[in-house]
């Protein structure tokens, strides 16, 4: 579904990611795990169309894209939630999403309402306050919201910036199930994540980005059973390695027991 060749990006003349090469197929979860400031959040911009390429190719269903501009690309079906949520404070619930669904709709000429009772069916929570003002909702309420309105659009590849940055376990959990169910419902989704452990355990498959790089790629569960990926991204190295050659259920109470300890 999007193909990566050769891509360098950056702000102005100074280029922070080099030379990536990436794909997300189809009903498929990649993940990109990395340090802060890695280059993740300009990678996934340049995705978007929020940033342009300084070199290489991005291919969306076989056509080449990396001059379309971001509205031109959310009419094709990639969608993000950005890092920091991003939502319109001085705005009711029901006129966030209204937004997200703007251009969607008008293309297909769908019922704006009809969309929003769809997408809301996720998210209770909305529902009960859909003609409240967001502006004091909480990070997590915001975070659902964010993904809500991208829903609106009905992406066909979603693209996730940082969606448990500043949310307590319980509402990250909330948020990967989320996640995981899109994904059973045959969405694809890039997901960029400073939490590695639970962006690889949901991960089909995950690129480890360094300086702008990538230094490793790989299945999930291979890069979550990797003792250097451990030790270097989720601090459980010695415990992975031990279970490396464990049957599929050791691994997945291990696994558990590691991702919300």
């Amino acid at each position: 579904m999007l193909e990566l060749r050769g891509i360098s990006t950056g702000y102005g003349g100074t280029t922070v990611v080099h030379d990536i090469d990436l794909t997300v197929q189809a009903g498929e979860i990649v993940t990109l795990v990395g340090a802060n400031g890695a280059g993740k959040t300009t990678l996934v911009k340049t995705i978007s169309g929020l940033l342009r390429t300084h070199r290489g190719q991005i291919l969306f269903e076989g056509s080449r894209i990396e001059t379309l501009s971001a509205r031109a690309r959310v009419i094709l079906g990639i969608v993000q939630v950005p890092e920091g949520r991003q939502t319109f404070a001085g705005l009711t619930v029901a006129e966030n999403l209204e937004l997200g669904g703007f251009l969607h709709l008008k293309r297909t000429g769908g019922n704006i309402a009809k969309r929003m009772r769809e997408v809301c069916e996720r998210f209770p929570v909305l529902v009960e306050r859909l003609h409240e003002v967001v502006a004091n909702f909480s990070g997590g309420q915001h975070q659902m919201l964010a993904i809500a309105r991208a829903l609106m659009a009905s992406p066909k590849l979603l693209v996730l910036d940082e969606p448990s940055l500043g949310l307590s376990p319980v509402l990250v959990s909330q948020i990967f199930q989320l996640i995981a169910s899109l994904r059973a419902q045959g969405m694809a989704i890039l997901l960029s994540e400073q939490n590695a452990r639970l962006s690889l355990a949901l991960a089909d498959r995950g690129y480890v980005i360094e300086n702008g790089r990538v230094a490793i790629t790989g299945k999930g569960r291979e890069l979550l059973q990797s003792s250097d990926i451990a030790e270097r991204y989720l601090g459980v190295g010695a415990d992975l390695a031990a279970i490396s050659d464990s049957n599929d259920e050791q691994y997945a109470t291990k696994l558990r027991q590691l991702m919300f300890d």
